[in-house]
């Protein structure tokens, strides 16, 4: 695939660079490159920039408030906003809930969702995992009963990213407990301000709230709000995993931080050199940057497959196994080039307006963090082992 641009794409990246110069606020920039903590007001403010631009939601159909963007634009886009360090854009409403109800909603369900999702009305979460449903997900207990124009809910989901901010949940539930597993799942849309639904906050190593459990205790939701067809939900989920393992695999913000490991590795010193003209570790990074390389044009085949109408298919799989592998070798590499001044950990360095004295470089103190947190990156929206399932299935036919 060629990944050379046209005269009219290199203008297309430069009106994208002139817009983040002029419209992405340097303190939210500041916060992203230094690894600090994004507030949910930050998160908001940079979605109502982009949704103002028209470039929110740049996947979506033009009919839905999309910018009708080519594969090269979006690819173009999603490069220069990591390099800019601007902050993600929160996917569950945009990149994952939005295609499922573009596909499979109603007509009703599309007007009354897609505008709140873009003008920031509705913050959601996502209500896949169980205790003991993770990558088995179909395995999920959650149940939905219907009575009359209601679905009576009860049971618990976790690890629900952002689940603290969130005004409404997608969730898969059992409706019908005898069939076989996949085929007993329904796709919710669900209120969180409903009577008998409990956050509960999962503090994880770095201090850091950022996934939590969700309780449902005869918890009524309106049949209405049912997308699809009852039962039909595995393949709707299915539908969006895709999205969700392409969103994961992050290539816009593993060349960002690979860009950054560079600058660092360059800084830091070992037997009096340069460590980036160490053979060992200047291997490790080349390696890297080689499977950056060849993720990107992954990537693109991914985005080529949703523009022809199509959904992401094994290559989403691919794209989030490397992609993930990635991310987690750019991290531990950054946190080795910083030696040291990775160790100590502060946890309030991590907030913003934190005046405390460094240990070392501004951004050593987000090195460490970075690298734990990423562990995760291979497990959830479906573990790399279950990807490689997938890919053998698919491709392979095994």
């Amino acid at each position: 695939m060629d990944l050379s641009f046209t005269p009219e794409e290199e203008a297309f990246r430069e009106e994208v660079r002139a817009f983040f110069r002029d419209k992405l606020p340097a303190r939210l920039s500041t916060l992203v490159r230094e690894g600090k903590r994004l507030r949910k007001s930050d998160m908001e403010e940079w979605h109502a920039i982009l949704n103002e631009r028209g470039w929110l939601a740049n996947h979506w159909p033009e009919q839905w408030g999309g910018p009708g963007w080519s594969v090269i634009q979006r690819f173009i886009f999603d490069n220069e906003s990591a390099l800019a360090h601007a902050p993600r854009v929160v996917p569950f409403g945009v990149n994952m809930l939005g295609p499922v109800l573009i596909k499979y909603g109603s007509e009703e369900q599309k007007k009354q969702w897609l505008p709140r999702i873009l003008d920031g009305s509705d913050w959601w979460c996502q209500g896949y995992s169980e205790p003991g449903a993770g990558s088995d997900l179909a395995g999920l207990k959650t149940t939905a009963v219907r009575k009359g124009d209601v679905y009576v809910v009860n049971g618990q989901k976790t690890w629900t990213t952002l689940g603290q901010h969130a005004d409404m949940i997608f969730c898969l539930v059992r409706t019908d407990p005898t069939a076989k597993k996949q085929e007993g799942i329904s796709f919710l849309l669900i209120d969180m301000k409903s009577p008998g639904i409990e956050v509960r906050p999962i503090t994880l190593i770095d201090g850091e709230q950022e996934v939590n459990e969700v309780f449902f205790t005869d918890v009524e939701v309106p049949v209405a709000n049912l997308v699809g067809e009852e039962n039909m939900g595995w393949t709707y989920a299915k539908y969006l995993l895709t999205y969700e393992r392409t969103n994961i695999a992050g290539v816009g913000f593993s060349i960002a931080s690979f860009e950054r490991l560079k600058e660092v590795a360059q800084m830091q010193k070992k037997g009096g050199r340069a460590l980036a003209d160490d053979p060992l570790f200047a291997a490790r990074m080349a390696r890297v940057e080689i499977d950056l390389a060849n993720m990107q044009t992954t990537n693109l085949r991914v985005l080529a497959a949703v523009a022809g109408g199509g959904a992401p298919g094994a290559e989403s799989s691919m794209l989030k196994i490397k992609g993930t592998e990635i991310r987690q070798e750019i991290t531990s590499l950054t946190r080795r080039a910083y030696g040291s001044y990775a160790a100590p950990y502060i946890p309030e360095a991590l907030e913003a307006g934190w005046n405390g004295e460094d240990v070392g470089p501004e951004d050593a103190a987000m090195a460490a963090p970075s690298y734990f947190n990423n562990r995760k990156l291979s497990i959830f929206g479906g573990s790399n082992e279950i990807q490689k399932n997938i890919i053998s299935k698919a491709i392979l036919g095994l």
